[in-house]
């Protein structure tokens, strides 16, 4: 019955679509929150990373340093029980969507944190020349800068925490891959694998996919477009 090539598996799948499509849209739901929740703590730790304070350069360390030491299962699985023995227990995916926004989080402040140190120094020195503080320095001048070099690999992050929500089912999530495997164990559904587990990932690649191709091209119409300023500006100085 599980065969990639059993027409009743694959009947099976048909049948019971909705199952895929309800973990689909509780994926994109995860990601989407997961998206919000690592752009703020990314925003934060990145700024924190650029930081004149050494105190605050620490912090934001030790956070990135962590979160990308340990897996990102292992994460989710300690704030889950940690959250439901402490008797604050928020639910299955409330928890799996702050787990994968902290995860994310670190490797997004490490984008911006890459992003602010690209700009180059004269800009924050005419910034502090015309008495902006930190904050007006940052949101005025440095970060629209930082605009063209961390978009590319910021959308790969929006691809990976996309891949990521799989590791909810670990937990009893209702994500796309927990939908699937209760399908393939389900009393009436067990045992059309093949077809089931094609489908997810069918799905997958039809959402990162066209994100990872956006991703690749901007970065290739980035670096051209700054070859070619750098073109014109050595012809303008001939």
């Amino acid at each position: 019955m599980g065969g990639l090539f059993s027409a009743y598996a694959w009947g099976m799948v048909w049948k019971f679509r909705s199952t895929f499509l309800l973990g689909l849209a509780n994926t994109a739901a995860s990601a989407a929150v997961g998206i919000i929740l690592s752009l703020i703590l990314g925003i934060i730790f990145g700024l924190m990373a650029t930081s004149e304070k050494p105190v605050l350069r620490a912090i934001a360390r030790v956070y990135v340093e962590f979160i990308q030491n340990t897996p990102v299962m292992l994460q989710v699985c300690f704030l889950y029980y940690f959250l439901a023995f402490s008797q604050h227990s928020i639910g299955i995916l409330p928890t799996g969507m702050i787990g994968l926004g902290v995860y994310h989080g670190a490797y997004v402040a490490e984008v911006f944190r890459a992003g602010i140190t690209a700009v180059p120094k004269g800009q924050f020195e005419a910034a502090k020349s015309q008495g902006f503080n930190y904050f007006e320095e940052m949101y005025y001048i440095i970060l629209p800068q930082t605009v063209k070099i961390i978009l590319p690999p910021m959308v790969n992050q929006v691809v990976n925490l996309i891949k990521n929500t799989s590791c909810l089912y670990i937990i009893g999530g209702t994500d796309l891959i927990a939908q699937t495997y209760s399908f393939v164990t389900g009393e009436i559904t067990g045992g059309a694998y093949g077809p089931a587990y094609f489908v997810a990932g069918a799905l997958f690649f039809v959402v990162c996919y066209p994100l990872s191709r956006l991703a690749t091209n901007w970065e290739k119409r980035l670096k051209a477009r700054e070859v070619a300023t750098v073109a014109k500006a050595e012809t303008a100085a001939v």
